[in-house]
């Protein structure tokens, strides 16, 4: 039986009959319905539901987009990602097209489903142990980005995907920005694999925690440094600064609310003068140091430089709610933003 939650008709943003590409909510509004497209396509075809019985094409269809392409796991053969080509008709006129995409590339996160929760579990697993780059669904979803910025221009592609598949898309972008190429990316629930501090209610405390954190990896990270004699002088953070994705967290997410304490403590650690301490920090993490001093390769997704953060401050009654891709699409949303900057 169809889940409420896939049918567009019942859960979608039936409100955005017309969309404004220059609201940064309509933008943030369709990229999470497009993510949301990929999920459904892929309980399609786990149901067997086809033609009239399937669900997912109103998730892009409604928003004047066609699906070119799926990206399918070549362990499993699920569908995981998917190619979205912007077509609004002729007479799409009401609304500037200015600022909207071209084509889209989306990646759905882990489906609680026997056909793909293994397979995704392990990808899960791979995000923790900092191993995702190595895999074969994300060298699959690699290529399918590197070859549409090839064929049409970075300029024309968006990235967007959800929890596993925000991981899948914050990597690939951070992979073309290594580059010089700058994808505009909309990351919901990105994971941030940390000990939840955020969730601690005394802020002195919180603030404690968190310096001594920042003087431990820093210490650490200089330390083996130090050690490494082959170890390129320079920061690698200033290649990726320029490369600002859209990042959307809930607070009550454990999964991904740690990037609020990661960019307010970097502020925070400038202001009291010990942004040098913070700006080596914030490019480690202490398991990804443990992994390099063991001669492992280790690539820690959740650190990046520069990004757009907003926050979802509208009460969750669960955690369900906290981590879904629903919440991204409605229209009551107390959202906060901040711009970081990485300098």
């Amino acid at each position: 039986m169809a889940s409420e939650r896939e049918d567009f008709s019942l859960s979608g943003p039936l409100h955005l009959t017309a969309v404004d590409w220059a609201n940064v909510h309509h933008r943030r509004s369709v990229a999470a319905s497009l993510v949301q497209g990929v999920y459904v396509v892929e309980r399609d075809r786990q149901q067997k539901r086809e033609g009239s019985q399937a669900l997912a094409s109103p998730w892009w269809e409604f928003f004047k987009f066609q699906m070119l392409g799926q990206l399918k796991d070549d362990v499993d053969s699920s569908i995981f990602g998917a190619i979205y080509k912007f077509q609004p008709p002729a007479s799409h006129s009401n609304l500037s097209t200015d600022g909207c995409p071209c084509y889209v590339i989306a990646f759905r996160g882990t489906i609680n489903k026997p056909d793909s929760l293994t397979r995704d579990l392990e990808l899960d697993v791979h995000i923790i142990r900092n191993g995702l780059h190595s895999t074969s669904r994300f060298e699959i979803a690699m290529q399918a980005v590197r070859n549409m910025v090839a064929s049409v221009g970075s300029s024309n592609v968006w990235l967007a995907g959800h929890s596993l598949g925000s991981a899948m898309a914050l990597l690939a972008g951070k992979t073309m920005a290594k580059t010089g190429i700058f994808l505009e990316s909309f990351l919901f629930n990105s994971p941030f694999l940390s000990a939840p501090i955020e969730r601690i209610k005394d802020k002195k405390v919180k603030h404690g925690i968190r310096i001594a954190g920042s003087v431990i990896t820093a210490g650490l990270a200089l330390a083996m440094k130090k050690n490494n004699h082959n170890n390129r002088s320079g920061d690698p953070f200033l290649a990726l600064s320029a490369w600002v994705p859209c990042l959307f967290v809930n607070p009550a997410d454990h999964i991904c609310s740690e990037y609020v304490g990661y960019f307010e403590h970097r502020k925070k650690m400038e202001e009291i003068g010990v942004g040098g301490i913070e700006k080596l920090a914030t490019q480690h993490s202490l398991g990804g140091l443990f992994m390099s001093a063991m001669g492992r390769e280790s690539e820690p997704i959740h650190l990046i430089p520069s990004a757009n953060l907003t926050v979802n401050l509208t009460p969750s009654p669960d955690f369900k709610q906290a981590h879904g891709i629903h919440q991204w699409w409605r229209p009551d949303l107390h959202l906060e933003s901040m711009l970081y900057k990485y300098k």
